[in-house]
């Protein structure tokens, strides 16, 4: 018979295989004729050369042709050792009796390639450019955009990721810890912790990740990865291993059918009769005296008990294996019972199906259309008829009159039987008074299936003996739905080797569990489980020819799996052909299965076809005699050298182990470990060989750019150095030479490498990844320089070795960063370069030619953003690798120097950067003041930083600019005591807010952005050749009022306060991390502070003086807004003066306590200046109305001349006017002072004393005439300016106490009294009184 499961591939493979054997031969007779002329030593004779054609082949041709006859040759070695090494591995995994698959391992995540770090970087950039629907606020946009420039984008990233060493999880871990800072910085909000956002943060990460992928497909995929990383199954681990060795399907399928590998006695018989073979060699070793060469002449001896005794353990280890199983992962018979077989026995897989796992569920849909026979009873009888299905509910129809039994009705069932019963009854209404039950008349019972017909059909009902009609029938249709996981069932015939082991027709459903996992299943009636059940993975099926002594089924078809083979018969043809075809899709086979009559077509075309009925274990046998399989399969595994077996076998284990989706790091799979101690156990390969070799497969992998973990390389390093020195770790005392000379050159290898990692830690370990991958470096190499095992190294030592490699480090990192910046900096000036604008220049303005336009401003930019890098390489190498030597659980005791010694690298880091900072800032122009930038980026990180904090580079940069600040503040003091200067005395007292509000309004950026931290200096100071930058005027920044809350100050006062307030921006924001100059700086500066603004008020106090002497002295005086500037400005200088002249240092408080005592006084001496103008006024009204005083010639003059010129025109009242023109003057001062000036309590001072001095004056005034009596214009004139003054300044707030003051009284008497006088005399005044009243006059 042939065997079902080779495929057409597998056959052309075959065939191509004995051309290659056939051609072989022809091959090496084609070549003899050369061969023997070589060896002969002589040419061909001449005849032939002068022939027109040689006769032989040129030497150059043959040369060539011996080439690939040598190639083809070895080719043809390592293919054969390969099917070798795999009969081995076979055996190895059929029979595992001494290794298990361990389930410790740490399990391994999925590695990140190319195209999905590209694929992450495009999900990145598509949320940062808003192109997804996550929602997030600016913190956690900002992370993101961080994450994806410093880490996304990064080179080394790129690398790892080329290398096979970075993982989904790594992505993870590096964003977690990125945004850790940030969300501990945040500020607190009540009723949200840190870890809810920090929790936020992470789940918006994963579905940016995630992108529009399904999270359920990736964690199947998951899922599924992870179970092929823990425990595989046989079937997985041949598959695993023919991908490792390069060995074909049908040579598997040969093979394990050759050497019988399911049956466990014959494996059974070949474990022992190989240690037998063992035993026999270690006495012929013994014997014969051919040892191998070891350190020491007494382990001959040794030698040998090892041999024996590894012997006796693998006998042991055989003899506690149970006779019914086969390893680890074979499954334990089933005793058979009436309702249990033997399931699956070529199932090996632990995923092995229950028969739980394939209960399907079925819908039933039962109609009952009529009963037709129905002649017995009255036509009045009424009929119905129950449904049931078994083991479910029952339904009745609705009821009927006997001469019509028709109803239509139809009952939905459910059961999880492929074969249920359905039983249908048919009954009719007891008519008796006590019947309690009606009666039946017949039934019938279906066992309807999903093949079924669908359309009604008539049954014949088994009558009861009740009813006479005995030719009953009942017309109903079944509709069996098949499920949407079952494909195909029906009746078969089946026999097998482990489930149907009787030839018998029995009912078969296949069923779909999962996408690949398929089950064919046999059912008994009213049975929910299957009673013996088929896992098709694996299997190949095929038709065959019938099979002699089976009697049932015409045509016959089978499924095929190693060790196993099931044949099944169906009835006819057709269904023959629906069952190949659904078994056909369930297997996922290859090879596609062709109906005989095609076959008998191909083999009459063809020629003879293969014997068809021979036996199926000879067919195989002659197989794989035929494509010369059975050396391989007979030869004596003790006459191999299996270290170099298993040395070949490792070394393209590891390869595969690379390769794969896993990123391993070097580390085996399960599996891999478990067939590979298996190997070595079952044929002796020493623990110190497989190390050793393991190790060499590392260190060559590493030295290619693989990433491999040190814990590995240290696991197998102790192993061999323990043994090596004599400790026995694997139970071997003996240690050969050649043992010995390896591990000491590899331990010198790996020295180098370690070594070399340390110089490269930031690019063998970017961004702390593989995780605690450079503490276990530093761990393997402080074992590495060890000795021996016993005795520690000194820790200087290792210190010593370590801060070489960091001194190395430190200078490559410089230069990558430098060569970074150079190069970053030439693209971004060839774009910006004006010439790259012009297409005909374009080609000739090279990245080398923009390098050499090298200016001081640009030197200096260059030297800023290498800065920038210089601090982002040492916050990473904190931030990553400072705390490497800590463990877990904080313990830094192992490492405790890595710390001082990663300060040492980032001193020598920051050394080469000075260098090249120095050689900057020398070419800068001492009238430039740009470096100060380049200070305070620097400094802001040094400060911060416990470690480099004062420290050398520190130190040096302080140093530096210690100078620098010194002679910019001496210049800065200079230039604004000069700017005071002119600017006072050009000054003209406009407010800044009438300056500013004819300016275009132009929105303006932030006020902090446009306020420089370094502010230049305005013009250029008398005796200093330096050319100061020019400040802008100050009628054009429309920011300041914004800055001070300030829009009513002078030009030259709001300038100098935004000087003096951005020196001292720019003095604290330098930081100066030296106390004694820091504090130095700060007292130099209050100190010019204090000067700066008493200078201000001195000189705003005499321009008021000065503006007041020049002004008018009658009511047409007008409250200037010049005169409100001066006193804003005294204002502005208090409130400045708090912040900017304020000290925290015992006696230097007086600054402000005197600038204090000086605004106010000056302040005061205003109020009394503005006062006495006021009284001047009002002096200069009452000198008017004294011409009037009774007794006087201009009096008597002045009211004949009035009364005269009344008679004849309209005169109008005298007086009036004037006191009109004061009460004007009066309400103007008011509400310009009010309305300009800042300071509430000023003018509250100042109206206090202008009403207490007038009406001083006016008593005074009034009390000099005591005994005159008054004109009446005088009278009128003062009671109208004594009633408006009371009721404005009370308006204006003024205290009931200061108003009701006793002069007032004496005023308020005197006019009462004069008014009485007045209107007895006169007959009135006009409306004119002292009385209060609620209507104002009409003058008003």
């Amino acid at each position: 018979m042939l065997d079902p499961s080779s495929s057409e591939e597998e056959s052309d493979g075959i065939v191509e295989e004995e051309s290659k054997e056939a051609m072989a031969p022809q091959a090496g007779s084609r070549i003899s004729p050369s061969r023997t002329s070589e060896s002969s030593g002589g040419l061909a004779p001449s005849s032939s050369r002068s022939s027109a054609r040689p006769i032989s082949p040129s030497p150059s041709a043959a040369s060539e042709e011996k080439e690939d006859l040598e190639k083809m040759h070895r080719e043809e070695e390592e293919r054969k050792k390969k099917l070798q090494l795999y009969v081995f591995v076979m055996r190895c995994i059929a029979y595992p009796f001494n290794a298990k698959q361990p389930t410790d391992m740490a399990r391994r995540q999925q590695k990140i390639s190319k195209q999905q770090l590209q694929q992450t970087k495009d999900r990145f950039q598509a949320f940062l450019n808003g192109e997804t629907q996550i929602v997030a606020d600016e913190a956690f946009i900002n992370a993101v955009q961080s994450y994806s420039e410093v880490f996304l984008k990064s080179d080394r990233v790129a690398k790892m990721v080329q290398s096979g060493g970075f993982s989904a999880n790594d992505f993870r871990e590096v964003f977690k810890r990125h945004i850790e800072k940030r969300v501990r910085s945040l500020p607190e909000i009540d009723g949200l912790s840190k870890e809810t956002v920090l929790s936020s943060w992470m789940a918006k990460f994963d579905t940016i990740y995630r992108g529009d992928e399904d999270p359920r497909k990736a964690q199947q995929r998951m899922t599924a990865s992870a179970a092929s990383e823990l425990i595989l199954s046989k079937d997985q681990l041949y598959e695993m291993f023919q991908n490792i060795l390069g060995i074909k399907k049908f040579e598997h399928q040969l093979l394990y059918q050759a050497c019988q590998l399911d049956n466990l006695d014959e494996q059974a018989a070949q474990i022992r009769r190989e240690l037998d073979g063992r035993l026999q060699m270690a006495d012929q070793i013994a014997r014969g005296g051919k040892f191998p060469k070891f350190v020491s002449k007494e382990m001959e001896a040794m030698y040998i008990e090892e041999l024996k005794s590894s012997v006796n353990q693998l006998m042991a280890n055989l003899e506690s294996m149970p006779v019914s199983k086969g390893g680890e992962f074979k499954l334990q018979k089933l005793k058979r019972g009436h309702n249990t077989s033997i399931i699956d026995m070529g199932q090996e897989d632990e995923n092995t199906l229950s028969k739980s796992d394939v209960v399907l569920s079925f819908t039933l849909e039962v109609v009952i259309m009529e009963v037709v026979g129905l002649k017995s009873l009255a036509p009045n009888r009424i009929v119905y008829c129950t449904m049931e299905v078994e083991g479910g509910e029952k339904l009745q129809t609705d009821q009927a009159e006997a001469s019509k039994p028709t109803w239509g009705t139809q009952g939905d069932f459910t059961t999880t039987h492929p074969l249920p019963a359905v039983k249908v009854k048919l009954f009719t209404e007891s008519t008796g008074v006590l019947a309690l039950e009606d009666k039946e008349l017949g039934r019938v019972v279906l066992h309807p299936t999903p093949n079924s017909p669908k359309q009604s059909e008539l049954h014949k009902m088994t009558v009861t003996k009740a009813c006479p009609d005995q030719d009953l029938k009942i017309k109903l249709a079944i509709r069996m739905d098949k499920p949407q996981n079952m494909k195909h069932c029906g009746y078969l015939w089946a026999f097998g080797k482990n489930v149907w082991k009787r030839w018998k027709k029995r009912f078969f459903v296949l069923v779909q569990v999962s996408q690949y996992t398929f089950a064919m299943c046999s059912y008994r009636e009213k049975k929910s489980e299957p009673q013996e059940l088929l896992q098709l993975d694996g299997y190949t099926v095929d038709y065959s020819d019938p099979q002699p002594g089976l009697d049932g089924g015409r045509t016959f078809f089978n499924a095929v799996k190693e060790g196993d083979t099931v044949i099944f018969a169906s009835d006819d043809e057709q269904d023959r052909i629906l069952w190949v075809q659904a078994m056909y899709r369930a297997t996922g086979q290859s090879h596609k299965p062709v109906p005989p009559t095609q076959v008998q077509k191909l083999n009459s075309k063809g020629g003879a076809s293969a014997q068809m009925d021979a036996p199926i274990s000879q067919f195989y046998a002659d197989r794989a005699q035929k494509h010369g399989m059975d050396e391989f399969i007979s030869a004596n595994p003790c006459s191999y050298d299996h270290a170099s077996l298993f040395e070949m076998l490792q070394r393209l284990t590891l390869d595969h182990r690379l390769n794969d989706t896993f990123c391993c790091l070097g580390w085996f799979s399960p599996g891999q470990v478990f067939v590979l101690d298996e190997y070595c156990a079952r044929n002796g390969v020493r623990g110190c060989h497989r190390h050793l070799c393991y190790l060499r497969d590392l260190l060559e992998r590493a030295e290619n750019g693989a990433i491999i973990d040190p814990t590995l390389l240290h696991y197998s390093f102790a192993f061999c150095a323990s043994h090596v020195h004599g400790n026995r770790p694997d139970g071997l005392s003996t240690v050969k030479v050649d043992e010995k000379e390896r591990f000491e050159d590899i331990k010198e290898r790996l020295r180098v490498i370690l070594e070399n990692h340390i110089v490269n830690f930031r690019y063998f370990f970017p961004f702390g990844r593989p995780e605690g991958a450079l503490k276990a470096t530093l761990s393997l190499l402080e074992r590495v320089l060890m000795k021996d095992i016993v005795t520690p190294v000194p820790p200087e030592e290792v210190k010593g070795v370590i801060r070489k490699c960091l001194e190395q480090a430190a200078q490559l990192n410089y230069e990558r960063i430098k060569d970074y910046a150079k190069i970053e900096g030439k693209k971004r000036e060839m774009y910006e370069h004006p010439v790259f604008c012009l297409a005909s220049q374009v080609m000739d303005l090279t990245i080398q030619n923009v390098g050499r336009l090298v200016t001081p401003a640009k030197k200096l930019e260059e030297t800023i953003r290498l800065a920038e890098l210089v601090i982002e390489v040492l916050q990473q190498n904190q931030e990553h690798h400072a705390e490497a030597a800590v463990t877990s659980s904080g313990d830094q005791s192992a490492f405790a120097w890595w710390t001082d010694l990663m300060v040492e690298h980032a001193e020598n880091f920051l050394a080469l950067y000075a260098i090249d900072m120095d050689a900057a800032l020398e070419i800068q122009s001492p009238e430039s003041w740009d470096s100060f930038p380049l200070f305070q980026l620097l400094n802001d990180f040094l400060r911060t930083d416990y470690y480099l904090c004062n420290g050398k580079f520190h130190k040096h940069l302080q140093d530096l600019y210690a100078p620098l600040v010194v002679r910019y503040v001496d210049l800065m003091e200079s230039s604004i005591a000069q700017s005071i200067h002119k600017g006072f005395e050009r000054e003209s007292w406009e407010p800044v807010k009438s300056l500013t509000s004819n300016l275009p309004n132009v929105n303006l950026p932030n006020v902090n952005l446009q306020i420089p931290k370094v502010p230049n200096l305005p013009v250029p100071v008398a005796g200093l050749s330096v050319n100061l930058p020019q400040i802008p005027s100050f009628s054009t920044p429309s920011w300041m009022a914004a800055i001070y809350d300030s829009d009513n100050g002078s030009g030259t006062s709001e300038d100098l306060f935004w000087k003096l307030d951005a020196l001292q921006t720019f003095i604290r924001d330098l930081h100066w991390p030296e106390d004694e100059f820091a504090k130095h700086l700060e007292s130099r500066i209050r100190l010019m502070s204090s000067n700066m603004i008493e200078n201000c008020v001195k000189r705003t106090r005499m321009a008021f003086e000065s503006k007041l002497t020049k002004s008018s002295k009658s009511t047409d005086f007008r409250i200037s807004p010049s005169l409100c500037t001066m006193f804003n400005v005294m204002v502005d200088a208090k409130d400045q003066s708090a912040k900017l002249c304020a000290m925290e240092m015992g006696q230097e408080k007086q600054f402000h306590t005197q600038i204090d005592e000086l605004i106010e006084e000056s302040v005061k001496d205003m109020i009394q200046l503005l006062v006495a103008k006021f009284v001047v006024i009002l002096e200069s009204v009452l000198a008017k109305i004294s011409r009037y005083d009774e007794g006087t010639l201009f009096s008597s003059f002045l009211s004949f001349t009035v009364k005269a010129a009344s008679k004849y025109v309209d005169v109008p009242k005298p007086g009036m006017d004037v006191a009109d023109g004061y009460v004007t003057f009066m309400r103007h001062s008011q509400d310009m002072l009010r309305e300009k000036v800042n300071e509430e309590v000023y003018i509250e001072r100042l109206f206090d004393q202008w009403y207490t001095a007038t009406m001083n004056l006016l008593g005074t005034w009034l009390t000099e005439r005591m005994d005159q009596q008054l004109h009446v214009y005088q009278l009128k004139i003062l009671i109208r300016i004594t009633k408006k003054k009371y009721r404005d300044f009370r308006l204006q707030g003024v205290l009931d106490s200061t108003l009701n003051s006793k002069m007032y009284d004496t005023v308020r008497n005197r006019l009462t009294l004069e008014e009485a006088t007045a209107s007895v005399r006169e007959g009135g005044m006009q409306g004119i009184s002292m009385k209060d009243s609620d209507e104002e006059d009409e003058e008003d």
